[in-house]
């Protein structure tokens, strides 16, 4: 493959829901400009961009993939994101380095929550986009009724640069509004042919509309158009691309990928209307040491600097880290500075990948999207620069994980081997996390969604050999007293020889604190020399409270009184006595169980407002307030049982047709209903027998 100067680079997302044929576009963009002889399919888990085990068992795309095509002397480098909401961290990461996006919408299904996702991505950063009705031979297509919805919805942006030719199985290309040219396709090649007759007057109409947006793209061509004067050719490419790129022109073209039609006129539409790298303003990032604004363009004169995008680890190639060079060049051994974690790194021979196959290349210029392998300090979202001129630019924003699950080992001491595989695929996949609970002893994986969880456990079945279950996590209750007591704990024990004698009386009452210890000693009634065994005999009853087992927390425990023996007392003797004490006047002091309180901040459309809310209540929820949104939804904040919230990420999707988020936040420890209480008392107490 030939190197491409920025302003021969253009780098796409593919976005929209699951199965509106993403993957075929980039089959079909790789047959047609010559790459492969045939066209993949997803269902024969034979295409080149979903090449990972789990994509081609599942038949679905689970990571992004990088497919890079040359088209008419430029380069179009596709990232090709998943559809299902549970591998967002991937679109995430994609939309960072995209300079355009392509939404695809089947033309059977429409609008699809998908579709609304990528659109809210495309309009909050700001990316040029396109939409791409794909599917146009399906029996339901109906690519009118799709352009009214993407016009209702979307709003007047929304503009039709093409008209199908033919409809269903006889759907065999398009006009091209804006050249006023038809193109049909036969599965391998088009030709370009006179507009049909019968669509000349509704392709005049669609072209006077985009010759209104022509013109308000420029003062001069508002003044022609008003005089009456035709744009030329030029003037109609300049307007369109202008508008395109400030976000005021999304066009909606046809085609159906699967057949190979439309997609040589997708690819002259990215080159010629889509920005370019250069035609982005120049990147801002934050220099390291003065932590002051720093700026870096597309000139030649440029030190090198470039952002980790996405890790790929396999336990045989190694770890591969794929970035996009924001300026300079990347030249083979170089050695860089990872500014983020203020290490230097050695570079190897960067290379190109397609799918998973690597295509070696000796320098990659700015703009353009290229893989390094072996790295040993960097991770997705790190910043790559010239030693002597260090930038950190900002990182990718990745969703809070949704769902939370305990997994464990199916043989035992494969811990070790849970944790390292957990800890590289966090490495390929930061949108999940983990974290071992030493309180409860589990391994809590945090997920977007069941089919994510479900994937990084099947992953460390194939990668790390590691088979492992998941159960419910447990939840960290606490205990603590509501009342006060004044007891004794007496240990005494005569078996020949030394005996064993102490003596305590401690009053015990509810403290602000988690724990508070304090001696009212008078007269030596228990010698200096043992209180501090007093004191660590009632720590160490901290972790196992009278009720259920949990911690102890907010007790303050007086000791005032005891006796002693002069022989027989010793320290070991006053802790056991502290310990009688504690269980006693825990007991004595109206025990109760504490669960944790989260706070959660759900976002939901106006629509699902009446269902999440009374969703909440019934998880037995208060709701603190709502706050509206400048996408139109409503954040709804709550205070919520933690062992409430656990599995909710499944509640709120099919609550919201998957529509919906939300963020979990601990706040505090409340006291448990007394009826929820003796149920967990009850479990707690089964579970150890």
């Amino acid at each position: 493959m030939k190197k491409y100067q920025a302003d021969g680079i253009r780098n796409i997302a593919l976005l929209g829901h699951g199965g509106s044929g993403k993957t075929s576009i980039t089959e079909a963009a790789l047959y047609t400009t010559k790459v492969t002889n045939r066209m993949g399919k997803t269902e024969d888990g034979n295409t080149v961009s979903d090449f990972d085990k789990e994509e081609i068992a599942r038949k679905i795309s689970i990571s992004t993939s990088i497919i890079p095509v040359e088209w008419n002397g430029y380069k179009i480098n596709f990232l090709d994101t998943p559809g299902y909401f549970d591998f967002i961290g991937e679109v995430q990461s994609a939309i960072k380095v995209a300079g355009g996006m392509i939404i695809a919408v089947d033309a059977t299904s429409g609008i699809e929550v998908g579709t609304e996702k990528a659109w809210a991505y495309a309009m909050t950063k700001k990316i040029p986009t396109f939409i791409f009705v794909n599917k146009m031979d399906r029996e339901n297509a109906d690519f009118e009724k799709v352009l009214g919805d993407l016009r209702e919805m979307f709003g007047k942006k929304i503009a039709p640069f093409q008209i199908p030719i033919g409809a269903k199985e006889s759907f065999s290309g398009n006009v091209n509004i804006a050249k006023m040219v038809a193109r049909e396709y036969n599965g391998k090649d088009c030709a370009e042919k006179p507009i049909p007759s019968e669509l000349m007057e509704q392709a005049n109409s669609m072209r006077e509309l985009l010759m209104e947006s022509v013109a308000e793209s420029d003062e001069e061509l508002m003044e022609k158009y008003f005089s009456g004067e035709e744009f030329t050719e030029k003037e109609i490419l300049d307007g369109l691309r202008k508008g395109i790129i400030a976000g005021d022109v999304v066009p909606v073209i046809c085609g159906c990928a699967s057949k190979n039609v439309g997609i040589h006129t997708l690819m002259d539409m990215i080159v010629d209307y889509s920005p370019s790298p250069t035609d982005m303003p120049p990147k801002i990032g934050k220099n390291p040491n003065d932590n002051k604004d720093e700026e870096r363009t597309f000139g030649p004169d440029q030190p090198f600097s470039a952002q980790v995008f996405k890790t790929i680890v396999d336990p045989y190639v190694g770890k591969i880290s794929l970035l996009k060079v924001i300026s300079g060049k990347l030249t083979s051994d170089m050695e860089v500075l990872n500014a983020n974690k203020e290490e230097k790194e050695r570079l190897g021979t960067p290379f190109l990948l397609r799918g998973k196959n690597q295509i070696e290349i000796s320098e990659v210029f700015a703009g353009d999207i290229a893989a390094v392998a072996k790295l040993q300090h960097t991770s997705t979202g790190d910043t790559l620069c010239d030693i002597n001129k260090p930038i950190v630019y900002s990182g990718i924003d990745f969703i809070e994980p949704q769902l939370y699950l305990a997994v464990e080992p199916k043989a035992k001491g494969d811990e070790e081997k849970i944790s390292s595989g957990l800890n590289k695929l966090v490495e390929e996949d930061p949108s999940f996390a983990y974290e071992r609970n030493v309180e409860t002893k589990q391994t809590i994986i945090k997920g977007q969604g069941e089919l994510h969880i479900k994937v990084i456990t099947s992953k460390l079945k194939n990668k790390f050999a590691t088979e492992v279950e998941l159960s419910d996590v447990i939840v960290p209750y606490r205990e603590t007293i509501r009342g006060r007591s004044d007891v004794q704990g007496k240990h005494k024990k005569q078996s020949g020889g030394h005996g064993q004698y102490g003596d305590v009386k401690i009053k015990f009452e509810p403290s602000q604190e988690e724990f508070e210890f304090t001696e009212e000693i008078f007269g030596g009634s228990v010698p200096k020399s043992y209180i501090p065994a007093v004191e660590k005999g009632l720590r160490e009853c901290l972790d196992s409270g009278v009720l259920a087992g949990y911690p102890v927390v907010n007790v303050k425990a007086i000791l005032y009184d005891g006796s002693y023996h002069d022989v027989d007392s010793s320290e070991m003797a006053f802790k056991i006595a502290a310990s009688l004490a504690f269980k006693k006047g825990v007991e004595a002091a109206k025990p109760v169980l504490l669960e944790p309180i989260v706070q959660v901040k759900v976002y939901v459309p106006d629509d699902y407002m009446g269902d999440v809310m009374g969703d909440l209540n019934k998880r037995r929820g208060r709701i603190i307030g709502m706050e509206p949104q400048q996408n139109g939804e409503q954040m709804v904040i709550a205070e919520v049982p933690q062992s409430e919230m656990f599995k909710y990420a499944n509640d709120l999707r099919s609550m919201t047709q998957a529509r919906g988020m939300f963020t979990m936040e601990f706040i505090r420890y409340e006291e448990v209903p007394q009826n929820i209480s003796e149920k967990v008392v009850e479990a707690a107490k089964a579970a150890k027998e």
